[in-house]
């Protein structure tokens, strides 16, 4: 087999986390949120580099980071730091959380599906929000290429679940055609998907 024959290897497995009530409650706090979202997105970081990202006191940072490694979603890296720089990252590259937790028979678990839902949508919300106050700083491709939209179905809940799966498959496939580190124009996208039933208005 020739070198221009050799299969290409295969593409690494992402970590998701499936979220139980244990680590459910772990997570559900706005800052962990945040400071797990941003240690996926801009990588590892120390509590201080995080404080200076997100606003807040390195002391918050810091404390919230331990309760995050005691719950398993972070943990040292230890690549990085020196003497007593404690630099961290997560240990996930997803979190999966099951909807049926919204119906657990603990009302502190319910709460936290509640808690970890709102500050999750209230992420998307701010998202969109920044593209519009900063979508004139983007190029002519990245501004045509961009999408706001929304739709309304007829579905059964099967055809719903259906959808989803699919629409995850295909979000999948374009994640292992990630271009090249250090492509021109290359960017992260976020990209959301809102799939919820709504009752027929009178």
């Amino acid at each position: 087999m020739t070198e221009e024959q050799q299969p290409e290897p295969d593409a690494p497995t992402r970590k998701v986390l499936n979220l139980d009530p244990r680590s459910l409650r772990g997570i559900a706090h706005p800052l962990r949120m945040r400071l797990l979202r941003s240690l996926r997105m801009d990588g590892p970081a120390t509590a201080s580099q995080l404080a200076q990202r997100l606003g807040e006191s390195s002391g918050a940072t810091s404390y919230h980071l331990r309760q995050l490694a005691e719950y398993g979603f972070v943990e040292d890296d230890p690549e990085r730091g020196k003497g007593r720089e404690r630099w961290w990252r997560a240990v996930y590259d997803g979190t999966h959380l099951d909807n049926d937790l919204s119906k657990d028979a603990d009302p502190s678990v319910r709460g936290a599906y509640s808690t970890f839902m709102h500050e999750h949508t209230a992420n998307h919300a701010e998202e969109v929000a920044t593209w519009l106050a900063t979508g004139q700083d983007w190029s002519q491709d990245w501004i045509e290429s961009a999408d706001i939209s929304d739709f309304t179905l007829d579905l059964t809940p099967d055809r719903a679940t259906e959808l989803k799966t699919r629409l995850h498959e295909l979000i999948e496939e374009y994640r292992e055609l990630a271009p090249e580190e250090g492509a021109p124009d290359a960017a992260k996208v976020r990209l959301h998907t809102h799939l919820i039933p709504t009752r027929p208005t009178d």
